[in-house]
């Protein structure tokens, strides 16, 4: 296939090139059709490291610069996100053109449904004008789901994002963590995110969509490493198959339990919290396994959200657990949460000034800031889990979101404060 110079960006051809590369190829087969397509000098892909502070430029070039590691021919590139232009874009979700040496660089958002996967970053001989930064941003939320699609056959996007080594339990536990960390809809922006992401065991998240329901959880395991990392996997997927099996919230949580009482080591639990909103009344109702309770941002004010406490899944697996009215109003940001962000030496953390601190930001932002603010509080040295999973309800009817290029508009975070041009 033939690929015309200066065309203009053909989406349609983009994605016929990477049904034809191997998986392992489909970012390169994408830059190489979009540099001659736009007459650029240079395209890069770089996508968001698993420590959500970094961004790794992948390539096969090697480039001798520090913080680049290879693994054979492939190279990833980690450039810490702090105060960089590549923060500033994926926080305002906006592409941003600059002038470097003699040419113009154009770095663009790479994201699906407000999940910031990545950035595209555009070098080109001349200052583009707008309907040019526009392809750029369209090529961008293509390339968005040419990594969703091409990630499910290679691992060299799990390779790149990891500039830490993971521990088994940790590899254990990301398999129970849902594909997008976060989600836009209509009603409700969610994220969900976990410190530290490279040894983490026990702790897990999770959410789905139907047609007519918003379907959330988080749990935290008895234990630590492996053991945990294995109990972790007996909850969650008792209730993902109670969930798709039809069966409603108190019989997804008996179920769930009795699996985890049937099959772990007498002794060993886990708390959680399910949380179901019917999307079409903007009724809520929850089920509080011993766990935490969350955390919410109305009006300015953050209080906690004080539920009936019932034993910890696998505890008491024949009694049933109590469905409780979860109160929900449009404007409401909610922020679940485990034990780790308030125990051991966690506990000089103030969560709630934390959260009323992060008020103006993307939940994308929340949960990292708030996973930044527990690490500081340990000096790095974070002895649990530390897992949250922010909701914003906006209410109203069943609806589209509004979207560009992946993400709403409405809902990113302003731009970060910096002394860089």
């Amino acid at each position: 296939m033939t690929v015309g110079r200066g065309d203009g960006i053909d989406v349609g051809t983009l994605l016929e090139l990477v049904e034809a590369a191997a998986p392992v190829e489909a970012v390169d087969a994408v830059a190489a059709a979009l540099a001659e397509m736009a007459d650029a000098r240079e395209v890069s892909f770089l996508i968001a490291d698993f420590s959500g502070r970094a961004i790794v430029r992948l390539s096969t070039v090697a480039n001798g610069r520090d913080g680049t590691r290879s693994t054979g021919v492939e190279r990833a590139e980690t450039v810490p996100l702090p105060g960089s232009r590549f923060e500033r874009v994926l926080r305002s979700q906006q592409p941003e053109v600059e002038p470097v040496d003699d040419a113009w660089r154009v770095t663009a958002p790479v994201t699906d449904r407000g999940d910031a996967i990545g950035l595209l970053e555009f070098v080109l001989p001349t200052e583009p004008p707008p309907d040019v930064v526009a392809e750029v941003c369209t090529a961008a939320h293509a390339l968005g789901y040419v990594v969703i699609a091409a990630r499910r056959h290679t691992d060299l996007f799990e390779w790149g994002q990891r500039s830490a080594p993971f521990a088994m339990a940790a590899e254990i536990q990301r398999r129970l963590l849902p594909a997008a960390y976060t989600c836009e809809a209509g009603q409700f922006t969610l994220a969900g995110w976990l410190e530290p992401a490279a040894s983490v065991g026990g702790d897990t998240f999770d959410y789905t969509l139907d047609r007519s329901c918003l379907h959330l959880s988080i749990s935290d395991a008895v234990g630590h490493q492996v053991p945990a990392a294995l109990l972790a996997t007996l909850l969650v997927g008792g209730l993902r198959n109670g969930r798709r099996r039809g069966m409603d919230l108190a019989e997804q949580a008996a179920y769930a339990g009795r699996a985890l009482a049937a099959e772990a080591t007498p002794g060993q639990f886990v708390t959680g919290q399910l949380l179901r909103v019917d999307l079409r009344t903007a009724a809520a109702q929850i089920v509080n396994a011993g766990h935490p309770f969350p955390l919410r941002l109305r009006d300015g004010r953050v209080e906690e959200v004080e539920l009936a406490i019932d034993p910890p899944f696998g505890v008491t697996p024949e009694t049933p657990f109590r469905v409780q009215s979860f109160p929900l109003e449009p404007g409401d940001r909610l922020v679940f949460l485990t034990d780790g962000m308030q125990e051991r030496n966690a506990a000089s953390l103030d969560v709630a000034a934390a959260l009323a601190d992060t008020a103006d930001l993307h939940p994308r932002e929340v949960v990292h800031e708030l996973g930044g603010a527990v690490l500081r509080a340990t000096g790095g040295d974070l002895r649990d889990d530390a897992t949250m999973l922010c909701l914003d309800w906006l209410g109203g009817p069943q609806r589209r979101r509004d979207t560009e290029h992946g993400a709403d508009p409405a809902r990113a975070s302003g731009p970060v404060p910096t002394s860089h041009s």
